[in-house]
């Protein structure tokens, strides 16, 4: 599960992670009064108006209805109204939204941190991931923080190390100076970064992240280390344990057939190709879109339906595949080891009859417990629907279908 911005960083708050401070909000008027809240309390006219999206790239993003970028500075209320106007409600495109882009419903008003003092500013770069080749944690940081982390990845890759730590240790105290010193800093800085990445990683491991990115990771001019901007990806497996941060959870920013599929646990990805798929284990599901390549189509999705398929998951599975206008055909492919493969072939046809006006190709392959039978059944329903037992006459029908 994403967060936002300003979610992340108030749940970073609870570990002792110092962060931008910001208020979120939905208007024009309540972002003029968190400006005027943040400017008495920093004694600092300027501000950050930032577009609050599950993406990144947002400094370099477009509104696609005024041009304005998804990140400003302003130094005065008549500049913060005139940019939350010109983002709330706008579709902003990023590299990361792809050209659909994402409405803004939210802004983060936040305090200016670029304040002059008597030491110079850095901008760095810090993540934690889960490496699944070493089966640890790893700390990934750069001097080069920024807006273009990808490109210093992509040209000079020597410039971004990695500290790999084990999840039965944790993050020792000669890894956290480590970074420290490879990133540059000395002194206080030194000490305060110390601190930072310590309560960061026990952040990471005590939310359950899958991933953590701090770009930037700003050094202030008086020597204070700062998430400026903060990206939390959490793993939906031990949301169980995080009630109050699953609520957190931002429906609008997810694709709705995605959000759809899980109210009935069913594990779907949506893709761009024209044939969907509808299959009971994610590795067969794998293997199935594998085999549709092979017979010349394209996977519309990824639709795992689980060990317990039935009459109500494949309807649901069904109604969710059918609001794709790309798919030009559906195969079913069922491996009957805990559930019978008639009970599914009967669901099959219940959703068929209930659903009414398909008009696409249906090729259904079951293959296990009582495959015949489901044969049979499908068969035998009279219903405009194709049954294959072989992976290779699936194939054949998927190629004849999409041909």
């Amino acid at each position: 599960m994403n967060l936002h911005e300003y979610q992340a960083k108030e749940l970073l708050k609870k570990y002792n992670v110092p962060v931008q401070e910001g208020v979120a909000v939905e208007t024009v008027e309540a972002a003029v009064e968190a400006y005027e809240k943040i400017k008495a309390d920093t004694n600092n006219k300027f501000a950050v108006v930032k577009a609050q999206i599950h993406a990144g790239g947002r400094g370099k993003g477009k509104v696609n209805e005024t041009g304005m970028n998804g990140v400003k500075v302003g130094k005065s209320a008549e500049d913060i109204a005139s940019f939350a106007q010109g983002i709330l409600g706008g579709t902003l495109v990023t590299i990361q939204t792809g050209p659909a882009g994402k409405k803004v419903n939210k802004i983060l008003v936040a305090q200016d941190v670029y304040y002059d003092g008597p030491n110079p500013t850095k901008e760095l770069y810090l993540s934690i991931l889960l490496d699944r080749t070493s089966g640890q944690n790893v700390v990934m940081y750069s001097t080069e923080g920024g807006m273009d982390i990808e490109e210093v990845a992509h040209n000079t890759p020597e410039k971004i190390f990695k500290e790999y730590v084990h999840p039965g240790g944790g993050l020792q105290g000669f890894q956290a100076r480590k970074i420290a010193f490879n990133l540059g800093l000395s002194g206080e800085a030194f000490k305060n970064c110390v601190k930072f990445v310590t309560n960061l990683y026990t952040a990471f491991v005590g939310v359950d992240a899958s991933m953590l990115e701090i770009n930037p990771l700003f050094k202030t001019s008086d020597d204070k280390i700062i998430a400026v901007d903060c990206k939390l990806n959490l793993d939906d497996n031990a949301l169980i344990r995080h009630k109050e941060i699953a609520a957190l959870r931002d429906v609008t920013e997810e694709d709705p057939t995605e959000v759809e599929a899980g109210e009935y646990n069913l594990n779907f990805v949506k893709l761009d190709g024209n044939v969907g798929c509808m299959v009971n284990g994610a590795g067969l599901a794998m293997a199935t879109m594998d085999m549709i390549k092979l017979a010349g189509g394209e996977p519309a999705n990824f639709l795992d339906v689980g060990g317990s398929a039935n009459a109500t998951t494949v309807e649901a599975g069904f109604r969710i595949i059918l609001k794709d206008p790309n798919v030009k055909a559906i195969l079913i492919n069922i491996f009957g080891g805990i559930v019978r493969c008639d009970r599914v072939a009967q669901g099959v046809i219940d959703a068929f009859k209930k659903l009414g006006n398909i008009d696409i190709p249906i090729i259904v392959r079951l293959q296990g417990t009582n495959a015949v039978e489901a044969k049979k059944l499908i068969d035998e329903s009279g219903l405009k629907v194709q049954s294959a037992i072989l992976l290779s006459e699936a194939a054949a029908l998927v190629k004849e279908a999409v041909a």
